[in-house]
């Protein structure tokens, strides 16, 4: 994704990320990871994209060694969570650079991430052996923080593999050597503090203190992304499964988009899940987390996922199983019901048949009585079996249709009992577009002003400088002038989208619910009043207020 572009939709992730308290923005959230995991080809072609720019510094002519060494390591890096075999290839070809310049530092350093990235892959012998053959006492000072990190992690993936206390306790043992060593004011050390207050079971305190730290990271970071994915572990352990869930999908959403395919957030999401009934994401999110860890080649993972993709994947096509025999057995119900429905039409139908016979007899015999009036005792005789017959045949009538809409009004019932179910399980378990159609939004304006102000106020965030700066391209006359209370106007959020790199009119008429011909007419003012170069001048607007990249 353009810098840009992924700008704007980390803009719109912390807007989701900041009121999921109601259901309507917890549900955008989980639309958002869905459309993620969607477009997890796309982030991996950037990703490929960035590698591919980075192997082609190693065929600059006339290279010096420590040039290269740096780029290879560079890759390895950027390879590390990605593709794990290829990390440790270019891992590989930075300790070869740095044992021909003889320059033991370097050669300790790449030892020393060659273990790491074995550990990540599975391969603890290996790892060990690199370990075990390094004199701690011989590191320089600026690589004891990098040794205690990749000891601890090797101890930490060595004994999820086979439950050893000794393993547990030193990975805990250089964690806290780790901690000893580092600076308190970095990250690295605020993110490592966090995971000892974690699994020493302060969560109280680690709560409050990951929240402080989400604050200050990057949205869209690897580090949010970790810092996140914490917060999720914290939630799940206090039993607090919505704020678990959330932080467990923000995690997910920016790995998915660094492309990192070492990354633990979604199958917790998948178990949180999975422990509630809810299949349906459980097998989706499982599933994609197993194809990153596949695509990533990350073994040791696959070891601790395997017992649990099993178990979720069996639980997924059991439950659709029972809802495609209970989908038959329902098909045959209604089949039944539509069967005997017809037959009682047609038994009621019979019987006004022959209640219509039956009056049309009546009224033969009428005629009868008026013509045989010589024998009265005859006709009161017959007149009265006939009175007879009619009042059997209109009981006959009442019956059989009280009778008729007792049955339909029951079989409505029963209809409409199915078809309320029905629509229970289809909330539960069809896709995206079904629940994009079926949950109900607030009202468009009330959305849209607050679009609008979230945006002014992210944007300005980002770019505080941009109106001053957007009016020293202007002439003196033409500055835009804000009103009381506004951020942004009309005029100046066309050209933030523009800053955004989002230069297609046609987009921008669109999300400012504008014509297309008002945006021509804002874009070419602006032109014609700028004191720079027509041609150069929304180029200029484009660096407004560039960002420097945060270490």
């Amino acid at each position: 994704m353009k810098p840009v572009f992924k700008a704007a939709y980390c803009l719109l992730l912390l807007a989701a990320a900041g009121c999921t308290r109601d259901s309507d923005s917890e549900d955008s959230l989980f639309i958002l990871l869905d459309e993620a995991i969607k477009n997890k080809p796309y982030y991996d072609r950037q990703k490929e994209q960035q590698l591919a720019e980075a192997k082609q510094l190693l065929h600059i002519q006339s290279i010096l060694p420590v040039q290269a060494y740096d780029f290879n390591r560079e890759i390895a890096m950027q390879y590390s969570k990605y593709i794990i075999d290829s990390a440790i290839y270019y891992t590989q070809q930075s300790r070869n650079i740095a044992a021909e310049m003889n320059r033991p530092a370097l050669v300790a350093e790449a030892d020393l991430r060659l273990a790491h990235l074995y550990s990540t892959a599975g391969m603890y012998i290996e790892a060990k052996k690199i370990l075990f053959a390094i004199d701690r006492q011989e590191l320089p000072p600026s690589l004891l923080p990098l040794y205690f990190e990749t000891c601890s992690n090797f101890y930490g993936y060595y004994g999820q593999s086979n439950n050893q206390a000794i393993n547990i306790r030193l990975n805990i043992a250089y964690r806290d050597s780790l901690l000893a060593v580092l600076d308190t004011t970095l990250l690295s050390y605020k993110i490592h503090h966090a995971v000892k207050l974690f699994h020493s079971g302060q969560l109280e305190t680690a709560e409050p203190y990951l929240l402080e730290i989400l604050n200050q990271v990057p949205g869209g970071s690897p580090d949010y992304a970790m810092v996140a994915y914490l917060l999720g572990k914290v939630y799940s352990r206090q039993a607090k499964t919505g704020l678990q869930r959330k932080y467990f999908a923000l995690s997910a959403i920016t790995d998915i988009q660094n492309a990192l395919k070492d990354q633990d957030a979604l199958q917790n999401l998948a178990m949180s899940y999975y422990e509630s009934g809810d299949m349906e994401r459980a097998y989706t999110y499982m599933k994609s987390a197993m194809d990153d860890i596949d695509f990533g080649k990350i073994r040791f993972r696959v070891i601790e996922l395997a017992s649990l993709y099993s178990a979720v994947n069996t639980a997924y096509f059991t439950k659709a199983m029972q809802q495609k025999k209970e989908l038959q057995r329902y098909f045959l119900l209604i089949s039944l019901l539509v069967f005997f429905l017809i037959i009682s039409i047609f038994y009621v139908y019979r019987q006004m048949r022959r209640v219509s016979k039956i009056k049309k007899e009546l009224s033969k015999t009428n005629l009868k009585l008026t013509e045989l009036n010589q024998n009265i005792s005859q006709a009161n005789e017959k007149l009265h079996k006939m009175n007879a017959q009619l009042s059997d045949a209109n009981h006959i009538k009442e019956e059989y249709i009280a009778q008729f809409f007792d049955i339909c009004s029951g079989y409505i019932d029963k209809l409409d009992t199915y078809r309320k179910m029905l629509h229970k399980k289809a909330a539960g378990n069809q896709h995206e577009e079904l629940f994009k159609m079926l949950k109900s939004t607030t009202p468009v304006d009330e959305e849209r002003k607050k679009l609008y102000e979230t945006f002014d106020t992210v944007f300005l965030n980002l770019y505080p400088s941009f109106v001053e700066e957007f009016n020293a391209l202007l002439a003196s006359e033409e500055k835009v002038m804000l009103k009381q209370g506004e951020r942004l106007n009309t005029e100046l959020r066309i050209f933030a989208l523009i800053r955004l790199g989002i230069t297609d009119s046609v987009k921008i008429a669109g999300f400012l619910r504008y014509s297309l011909s008002t945006i021509y007419n804002y874009r070419t003012k602006a032109r014609n009043s700028a004191v720079v170069s027509r041609d150069a001048f929304e180029e200029m607007v484009m660096g407004i207020g560039n960002i420097q990249e945060k270490k």
